[in-house]
């Protein structure tokens, strides 16, 4: 059984003052180093000592990386270190990007909303309470997936995309973002570099040790969202075992674009149903030029299509074509 230790370990804490001192830092410091947002899940895991690391970098004093704002070609930029109380509450958002807005405002509770990061909500790494607990699992470069045996807990684990770790990613917004077609900036010592929300996610067949490609010395700065989905109609829900702070069991985020009575485009993405959001191209593809009727048919009879369930976690296929449905017609008429 793993030892959980309620004391965080020796490390020197970095507080810098603006994006260039904190990439001097990662830089200098490289993979000895964590890089800081909001610290709700950090925070947890030093004291869990699941990590280790030599030097903190809190970026919780870069004013630079909070706010939203709107660029000339329709861009909506938001800071890394932007809140979930913010992203939930901002005019803008609800107005154009509702589904993300809606998706910030059911993360956890209002106490870490306030505290707790967009940046970091998306960022955020997997929740498998062996990994967690400090068990030698592949993902903790061990050699057995834990949670993936006949024994195993594995009610909350991924259906869609396991290769040897089953665990998911619990990120509420980056359904969202994956689904509006966000834009993730990173920058380093080395420059930026753009990556779309859906590259940006790591399954493990990719690489088992990491849920998204932020490497050492790597900071999210901004996360930005084009003009594409803006204004569609928009669904999100989350299903959870509590109201309030859990994790999801499974989530969709879903925007959609009609022409008359039929659905033109739309865009349907899981939460905590594999390691990173996971996409139904399938169900998108089946929707195009229906009516919505005939839409949530097609759509629920693919979606989980590929879902390969546990000993404990079927009815999350359930789920899975229930959601679908409910995100074209509606709660009520589903």
């Amino acid at each position: 059984m793993a030892i959980v230790r309620d004391g965080m370990p020796p490390f020197a804490l970095y507080q810098p003052a603006s994006i260039e001192d904190a990439l001097a830092l990662a830089g200098r410091f490289g993979a000895n180093a964590w890089v800081l947002a909001g610290g709700l899940d950090s925070l947890e895991r030093f004291k869990d000592r699941s990590i280790l690391p030599g030097a903190v970098i809190d970026l919780g004093r870069i004013d630079a990386l909070r706010g939203v704002s709107q660029t000339p070609n329709g861009d909506v930029v938001l800071g890394s270190l932007t809140t979930l109380t913010e992203v939930a509450g901002h005019p803008l958002l609800r107005e154009r990007f509702g589904v993300l807005a809606v998706a910030a405002g059911e993360v956890a509770s209002p106490q870490i909303r306030n505290q707790g990061t967009l940046g970091g909500n998306a960022s955020q790494d997997a929740r498998c309470w062996y990994y967690r607990g400090g068990f030698q699992c592949y993902r903790a470069g061990g050699n057995l997936c834990y949670a993936d045996t006949p024994e195993g807990m594995n009610r909350e684990h991924a259906i869609f995309g396991a290769s040897r770790c089953v665990a998911v990613s619990p990120s509420d917004t980056a359904p969202a973002l994956v689904a509006l077609d966000a834009r993730f900036v990173i920058r380093n010592g080395g420059g930026t570099r753009t990556v779309a929300a859906e590259d940006f996610f790591v399954g493990p067949a990719d690489d088992i040790t990491r849920l998204n490609v932020l490497g050492p010395g790597d900071i999210l700065t901004e996360i930005r969202l084009p003009p594409t989905w803006a204004g569609a109609t928009h669904y999100f829900e989350k299903v959870r075992d509590r109201p309030v702070w859990d994790f999801p069991l499974v989530g969709i985020a879903a925007v959609i674009r009609t022409r008359g009575e039929r659905i033109e485009q739309a865009r349907f993405v899981l939460s905590a149903v594999a390691a990173k959001p996971w996409r139904l191209h399938g169900a998108e593809a089946a929707v195009a030029g229906k009516t919505p009727r005939d839409a949530a048919a097609a759509a629920e009879k693919i979606a989980a299509d590929g879902a390969v369930p546990l000993t404990h976690n079927a009815y999350k296929v359930t789920l899975v074509r229930n959601l679908v449905k409910r995100a074209i017609l509606g709660k009520e008429a589903a």
